[in-house]
């Protein structure tokens, strides 16, 4: 190993011995075994020697960190026979001692960003490989999986997989899915940097499947299943609250939520990727109003059209179904009514007498639900008892509004209450799984609701029959069953509120005392919490159970005896008088319970006012940032003006010096155009006035042109008289005259007309020139 490690260190300019030097330390650190090989390694102990081999070797080399950081320079080089093995020899020391070279590498200047650059490896093979690389980089380390998030690995590993085909892709497909799951899961800072980064969107087109039948290859079944769990990782109930409210939304806002339920519902799925994805939706929904509100409005494709919970819901009591989706359905179920009083309300009314259908033509949910509560299969009675239970969870009004709830148990005989007909079935000694589911139902209706616990002790057959299955010594099977008759018995004492005078407080734990014993009492109350069921139930919300035998405790319910059993544990022992201090201290609690709920309204009606103003706030800021950048611009484009226009001014004033001999009045365009039109506009009247000069004259030479023909006549006309002569020749004159002061007047105005024409053509000369350099500038603004 010293000769080969001295190789690596020495030699770096021959690619092709660095590349035998990585290969032979490959061959003698990896455990994988070559098909050849494997049949000669099913001798004893042989894979166990290898193993310890392997590890051995993989020890002696990283001893020397330098070792590790020689190879990280290598894995840079981009030579194929010297990054190639160099990838594989990392990826083999990191399988044997996984922490050991972690530690190096994160202590090795840029070192996990130097095997980043393999993602972005035009060689299949190498990126291919380096995505291998990063899954055994990112085991368990934190802080390198933050690295790699921030090194752009979620866009690198997106891409490829939609380059390989999404959800039809081989399997690079699902190795780029099982390296997202280690950047992602229990990792909040990278769910929370997936999520801003926009990513969950590009998660869409892994679920458009299609709707046929054989479409579904061992490795599409493979990526659908990799890809469910990572939408799961965002949205896990173990998440924090606000990170996996976010990423609800923006499943929602970007349309994954409504692709996943078009899976939900289409035909040809395979069942475990149905399964799967009826768990997905769950947490995708669960205690997210808006997501909820829309799985609320899913139909099925069927005619006519039957909402998808109730579809679901016929799969829960249907015994005929898998095991593993029907208890998918009951936490899709559970998931939907999770914190969702909306959804509570119209699952319950179902149930109520004034909104079940007449003409009982569909199925609603609430008949599903009493179907399977009182059917032969245990698992169904089970289902329905944990899944009506889920519909009244902390909502006193509906647990008050199901007692109204009346069944027709066979013809002839009048209806009894459905609380009647759970006691009723208890009675009749079923199996234990029914009789479990029964018994949590009736604790959650009961406990925290008086009402419903009077109506209960009212038929005088329960409390008998309670006390009955505590005292009695029986054996391990039952106790649990015993341990749920205890703590029934103590929420119809804790939530009693006397009443009923047969069955006060006080009577009710003489009665304890005198038929059980305290102490038996609360021994038998803490059979439930030291069940090995119980506690597996406690860990998670969803329903995971290895057989239908061990299908016995709900997650909620797990909540509620944690809650009661120690209360419970006090009532018990309490005095009268103790009792009535407690009743003063729960009536004053109510009292401020009524407040805080009053005030909760009024600061729920105060943040959706906070909300729209911020609404308003953000659409006004919109508004004042386009301004702003409207402003912005158009002070730009006026500095712009401004600057065209001195530049102008500049330049005008050098062409006013260079034709100061003709005019010293222009110095502004402006004014120049002024001062033009004016001159043109006297031009034009003088014009005016010369027409009618010149039409006068021409008038008046008519007029001297008749005298001049009538004086010939007198000159031949015997007849006239000297008289007349005088006259016309006096008349004649004064014409001649007033046409020669005319004939000066129109040479007078000639010459003005001339001298303004004269100034026009200087004019003429200056002014384009001028007016050429100032037009564009006020053509643009």
């Amino acid at each position: 190993m010293e000769h080969l490690i001295h190789v690596l260190q020495t030699d770096r300019s021959d690619s092709e011995i660095i590349g035998y030097a990585l290969d032979t330390l490959y061959n003698v650190i990896s455990n994988d075994l070559e098909e050849e090989e494997q049949d000669d390694s099913e001798e004893e102990n042989s894979p166990k020697q290898v193993d310890d081999l392997g590890s051995q070797f993989t020890e002696i080399f990283i001893k020397q960190q330098e070792n590790v950081t020689l190879l990280l320079t290598l894995v840079e080089e981009f030579d194929f026979h010297v990054r190639w093995p160099g990838v594989k020899l990392l990826t083999s020391l990191l399988k044997q001692q996984g922490p050991q070279v972690q530690q190096i590498i994160l202590v090795s200047p840029m070192g996990v960003s130097r095997l980043m650059d393999l993602l972005a490896d035009s060689r299949e093979v190498i990126r291919n490989d380096g995505v291998l690389l990063l899954q055994q980089l990112t085991k368990s380390n934190a802080a390198i999986q933050k690295i790699v998030a921030f090194e752009n690995a979620f866009e690198r590993l997106l891409d490829i997989i939609t380059e390989e085909g999404n959800s039809d892709g081989g399997i690079v497909v699902e190795d780029c899915l099982l390296l997202l799951q280690n950047l992602l899961k229990n990792n909040n800072s990278n769910q929370n940097f997936f999520k801003e980064g926009s990513y969950i969107q590009r998660m869409k087109p892994w679920f458009e499947v299609g709707d046929d039948n054989c479409g579904w290859s061992a490795q599409k079944v493979t990526n659908l299943h990799l890809m469910l769990q990572l939408v799961r990782v965002l949205v896990s109930p173990t998440n924090p609250p606000g990170a996996t409210s976010s990423c609800q939304k923006a499943m929602f806002h970007c349309g994954l939520l409504q692709q996943l339920c078009t899976i939900l519902m289409a035909t040809g799925v395979p069942a475990d990727i149905l399964t799967e994805t009826i768990n997905t939706v769950s947490e995708v929904i669960r205690g997210c109003q808006m997501n909820q509100d829309y799985f609320a409005s899913v139909n099925a494709p069927s005619n006519p059209p039957r909402p998808a919970i109730v579809v679901l819901l016929m799969s829960m009591v249907n015994e005929r179904q898998p095991f593993v989706l029907r208890c998918a359905v009951l936490y899709c179920f559970q998931c939907f009514l999770y914190k969702n009083q909306k959804g509570q309300g119209e699952i319950v009314s179902t149930l109520l007498p004034s909104t079940i259908d007449a003409t009982g033509n569909s199925v609603s949910a609430g008949q599903l639900l009493c179907g399977g509560l009182f059917s032969t299969d245990s698992l169904s009675n089970w289902c329905a008892a944990v899944a009506l239970a889920h519909a009244l969870q902390e909502n006193a009004t509906l647990k008050e509004q199901l007692l109204r709830v009346q069944l027709a148990t066979s013809i002839g005989n009048p209806p009894v209450s459905l609380l009647q007909q759970c006691t009723n079935i208890l009675s009749q000694g079923s199996k234990v799984q029914t009789r479990v589911g029964l018994l949590m139902l009736l604790c959650t209706w009961l406990s925290n609701c008086s009402i419903a616990v009077t109506h209960f002790l009212h038929n005088p057959a329960n409390v008998p029959f309670l006390t009955g299955q505590i005292a009695e010594n029986l054996g391990e099977e039952e106790q649990l069953v015993q341990g749920l008759c205890a703590l029934l018995l103590g929420i119809s004492i804790y939530y009693n509120d006397n009443s009923l005078e047969n069955y006060r407080k006080e009577k009710l734990k003489q009665l304890i005392e005198k038929r059980i014993g305290r102490e038996n009492f609360i021994e038998k109350l803490g059979f439930i919490s030291k069940h090995e069921l119980y506690s597996r139930a406690a860990q998670k919300p969803q329903p995971s159970f290895s057989s239908p035998d061990h299908m016995m405790f709900d997650h909620e319910f797990t909540k509620l005896v944690k809650e009661l059993e120690g209360v419970i544990s006090k009532a018990i022992y309490k005095s009268s008088e103790e009792d009535k201090k407690e009743e003063e201290v729960k009536k004053t609690l109510e009292q401020h319970d009524n407040i805080v709920t009053h005030y909760k309204k009024v600061i729920r009606e105060q943040d959706q006012e906070l909300e729209e103003l911020k609404q308003r706030v953000n659409t006004l800021t919109s508004q004042n940032e386009q301004l702003q950048a409207t402003v912005t611009q158009q002070v730009s484009q006026i500095q712009q003006h401004k600057d065209q226009y001195n530049l102008l001014k500049v330049q005008l004033g050098k062409d006013t010096q260079h034709h100061n001999s003709h005019s010293d009045t222009f110095q502004m365009n402006g004014i120049q155009v002024e001062e033009v039109s004016k001159l043109r506009d006297e031009l034009e009247e003088w014009k005016n006035k010369h027409e009618v000069l010149q039409g006068q004259l021409r008038e008046k030479d008519s007029v001297i042109e008749k005298l001049k023909s009538s004086q010939l006549e007198i000159g031949t006309t015997e007849q006239s008289s000297e008289t007349s002569k005088s006259g016309s020749l006096e008349h004649n004159n004064e014409l001649q005259k007033e046409l020669e002061m005319l004939r000066t007047q129109v040479q007078l105005q000639a010459a003005e007309i001339s001298k303004l024409q004269m100034e026009n053509q200087k004019l003429q000369v200056m002014v384009p020139v001028k007016t050429f350099l100032i037009f564009p500038l006020e053509t643009k603004s």
